[in-house]
């Protein structure tokens, strides 16, 4: 992002850049990347990880030198697995922190730039603007109305008022202990008012902020509900299987003496019964899934956000930049009910009349633009508003800076000494009308000019100017103005915008758009977007109406007209005590009240401040509407993945604890020694991470319904569907085992027992990975990863069972080819059981929700 500078500054060159940024380094307080040797630190601790250590010392302790170090193996290839997922996780996080690193705007070669704030240096101009954080150490150049918010440092809520070095007021007249700040802004302060230009003098490290960060603590984010849910289903069952196996291992160890094979048992029953891969879904699922987000320019600053993200019910949005491209153009202009057409250029205005109104938008307008509308001004009026004034009128002396309460901006402009001051307005039109104190019957032509020019859904600025002597008022209401015309902005609609409100109607979502223009203009841009505009809701309304009031009138309507920030939150919170799930987008200092009100606040990237940035729970990288609907659709997508993870091993966990259990209470022969659960945990774990979370996306997925705000992540239907795919996969495991134990011996029993095991496994995540249509679903094209998993199951299984070292190891015989076939057949029948229990599920819960082909 890069641009002509608008004033004397030169700033530093390229050379000059890389020379300083090697001496200090990067403008950073520290490093926040987490080492490898933390992640691996993290797996040492887990439960699973001590069990499975445990078994393998004990069978090494008994001299099984082949089963401890199979069993070794198998910790290393599962320590593997997750380091591997948690350097993905760390790569995806890492990502995003770039992504979401603070920038600057600074003055280099002559030209104004955005950068990141990284790789500012010593000497580098920085522009300071409304809603910024300072980005590091500075002295004020220039200073226009500039206030910052130092209470990061000092503690002091109140704004302090920063100088130029020229116009810096007597030490006297200064605030105490602020005689030698007055020209000095400080790094993480937050600029609350005005504009203006600084020399950076002390980055990183060296800065006031980086010498007291030692004493500054990262806040450290809350669990969100569903982690708290899910931490507390965890230790629920691992307290249970904990008491258990104690109780196993006294009871086998009492009746038979077998304390060694008891204390295995034990190990065993822990294992099945921990399901370790909660807390992993629940970690890398967001964190993958806000990648994937940021891809699609969505930047999560929250990972807890896309929680709330598939209960959102109804988005409230901006127009300019947001609908529209932001992209505005001056192509019309009235004066009293005529009429102007203006091209790319001024070439062919003429008129004094109409080439005054022109000049005076643009001396109205900041001297370096950042605003779209204020930069058509200036292109309009020419490079900027002093080619056209008059040769001595150069100096700016004061700007009255627009409000909520007051929707106009002023600046004054000095010439001569003798000759009197310029002041040149614009704003609201409504503004405009009160500041000139039109008459009845001229505020009766404006808005008749308004109503021709909204029509086409055009933006409308008014325009007024007048001279002043003396000293300058308080309020630019204190001038005595005069009304010049009025000048209209074209900003079209983005391409994507008509689609992407039909995409959210189609997933439940209400579209309201809040806007600061006109009510004729919104209607405009709300027809062509495909949003209901019957009804509009103007600002003056919202004012006075009580809350009650406000949120039945928002039932019904679509379009807010002349909203101020204030009434941003208004709305807001009339929409959550309706039952609402809130999005609410917004971009300035002012917004970021709104936004942290919202369920979920989604701030502009591009044009947004940094207040409002990390006031919102998402990032919109590039302020396009179509991003937030993918964005949305991407958190409901990736909260669905979750929840079929989470049905895959909870249910998949009752066969596994089942057959730990059920042998040793009904004296069957063992089946299940901590080795064959960490052959099953070494599908269990692939499954849950790489499978669910790489499903490929077919249209109905991309069609996921809403789901509601009190919603748990594991409903009524999603536990029954454990409970019976659980039960169901159990009672195979268990008739499967008995009509084996008839017909072969000990060792061959358990082979094709496990293998019915395994199969019933790789079936059941075939299932859960669509939890609501057939399993044949899941076979959709780019979903390689949970077949690619099932082929390594089935090749390391038939491995165990024929390769003669390690079926001993696993305690297996070979058992023969019809009683294999047998095994097989088992696994397909549990499937097909998998999902008439679904169909059936689906249909009792809904009749309209039943499983579709």
């Amino acid at each position: 992002m890069m641009q002509d500078s608008n004033d004397d500054h030169h700033g530093l060159s390229h050379s000059e850049v890389t020379r300083l940024l090697a001496e200090d380094g990067p403008n950073v307080l520290h490093s926040d990347q987490r080492r490898m040797g933390r992640v691996l630190m993290k797996v040492i601790r887990e439960p699973m990880f001590m069990l499975l250590l445990s078994a393998a010392a004990i069978y090494l302790t008994l001299g099984e030198l082949r089963e401890g170090l199979l069993l070794l193996f198998m910790v290393a290839l599962t320590v593997g697995l997750t380091l591997y997922q948690g350097g993905k996780t760390e790569r995806a996080l890492a990502a995003l922190r770039v992504l979401n690193s603070p920038t600057a705007r600074v003055i280099r070669d002559g030209r104004t730039m955005r950068i990141a704030a990284a790789e500012l240096v010593r000497g580098d101009l920085i522009l300071l603007e409304e809603g910024a954080r300072v980005p590091a150490d500075a002295g004020v150049l220039e200073a226009s109305n500039l206030q910052l918010d130092e209470s990061l440092l000092t503690g002091e809520a109140c704004p302090v008022e920063k100088f130029a070095p020229s116009t810096k007021p007597e030490p006297h007249a200064l605030p105490s202990g602020q005689t030698d700040s007055a020209t000095l802004v400080r790094s993480g302060t937050l600029v609350v008012r005005g504009s203006g230009i600084a020399k950076v003098t002390a980055t990183g490290a060296r800065t006031e902020l980086g010498k007291i960060s030692s004493l500054l603590h990262e806040l450290v984010e809350e669990p969100s509900p569903m982690q708290r849910h899910i931490a507390r289903i965890v230790t629920v069952l691992a307290v249970t299987g904990l008491m258990l196996s104690a109780l196993l291992v006294v009871l086998e160890g009492y009746s038979h003496g077998r304390w060694t094979e008891a204390l295995l048992m034990g190990i065993a029953l822990s294992m099945s019964l921990l399901p370790e891969e909660l807390p992993i879904i629940l970690t890398i699922f967001p964190a993958i899934g806000a990648w994937r987000m940021a891809r699609a320019n969505v930047l999560t600053r929250r990972l807890s956000a896309i929680e709330t993200l598939g209960s959102i019910s109804v988005l409230c949005t901006d127009k300019t930049g947001t609908l529209t491209e932001n992209r505005m153009r001056v192509v019309q202009g009235m004066i009293a009910g005529r009429h102007m057409y203006f091209d790319e250029s001024d070439i062919g205005i003429t008129s004094p009349e109409w080439r005054t109104l022109l000049e005076t938008a643009a001396l109205a307008s900041s001297p370096r633009p950042t605003d779209p509308m204020e930069k058509a001004f200036h292109q309009l009026a020419g490079e900027s508003a002093k080619r056209f004034a008059p040769p001595a009128l150069t100096q700016l002396l004061q700007e009255y800076p627009f409000t909520p309460a007051l929707r106009a901006m002023t600046m004054v402009w000095k010439g001569d000494d003798d000759a009197p001051l310029l002041v040149a307005t614009k704003g609201a039109p409504e503004a405009i009308a009160s500041l000139c104190g039109l008459t009845p019957a001229e505020v009766q032509q404006m808005q008749n000019d308004i109503m021709h020019l909204g029509s086409h859904g055009l933006r409308v600025i008014a325009v007024a100017a007048c001279n002043w002597s003396g000293a300058l008022p308080a309020s630019q209401a204190q001038f005595g103005l005069r009304y010049l015309g009025l000048l209209a902005l074209a900003d079209p609609l983005r391409p994507g915008v008509p689609d992407a409100i039909q995409r959210c109607h189609q997933a439940e979502i209400r579209v309201i758009m809040i806007t600061g223009d006109h009510p004729s203009t919104a209607q405009n841009i709300a027809r062509q977007a495909g949003i209901s505009a019957d009804q509009v809701l103007l600002g003056d309304e919202v004012q006075a109406m009580a809350e009650h009031e406000l949120a039945r009138r928002l039932r019904t309507t679509n379009v807010c007209a002349r909203i101020t920030p204030l009434q941003k939150l208004r709305i807001v919170a009339a929409l959550k005590d309706d039952g609402e799930i809130i999005a609410m987008t917004g971009d300035g200092v002012n917004d970021a009240p709104a936004l942290k009100a919202a369920h979920v606040g989604i701030a502009m990237g591009a044009r947004g401040t940094d207040v409002a940035r990390e006031a919102g729970s998402l990032i919109l990288l590039d302020d396009n509407f179509a991003s937030i609907v993918e964005g949305i659709l991407m958190g409901r997508r990736i909260f669905s993945r979750m929840r079929g993870a989470m049905i895959y091993v909870l249910a998949m966990h009752m066969p596994i604890a089942g057959m730990a259990l059920l042998p040793v209470v009904f004296g069957w022969p063992l089946i299940l020694y901590p080795m064959q659960i960490a052959f099953l945990e070494l599908i269990v774990d692939p499954a849950c991470t790489l499978a669910f979370e790489n499903t490929g996306s077919d249209y109905r997925e991309r069609q996921a319904p809403r789901r509601h705000g009190a919603a748990p992540l594991l409903d009524a239907r999603i536990i029954i569907l454990v409970l019976v795919q659980g039960s169901v996969a159990l009672l195979f495991a268990v008739s499967a085992y008995l009509w084996f134990l008839e017909r072969l011996t000990h060792s061959q029993a358990r082979a094709a027992e496990f293998i019915v095991l395994v199969l019933v496994n790789l079936g059941m995540m075939f299932s859960a990975l669509v939890p609501d249509r057939y399993f044949f679903r899941a076979f959709c094209p780019g979903n390689y990863a949970a077949l690619i998993i099932s082929i390594i199951a089935v090749i390391m299984l038939l491995a165990t069972v024929y390769l003669p070292a390690l079926a001993n190891t696993f305690h297996f015989s070979p058992p023969p080819a019809l009683d294999l076939a047998m095994a097989f057949a088992w696994g397909a029948l549990a499937l097909l059981a998998y999902e008439c229990a679904k169909l059936l599920i689906n249909r009792m819960q809904t009749p309209s929700a039943a499983t579709k082909v």
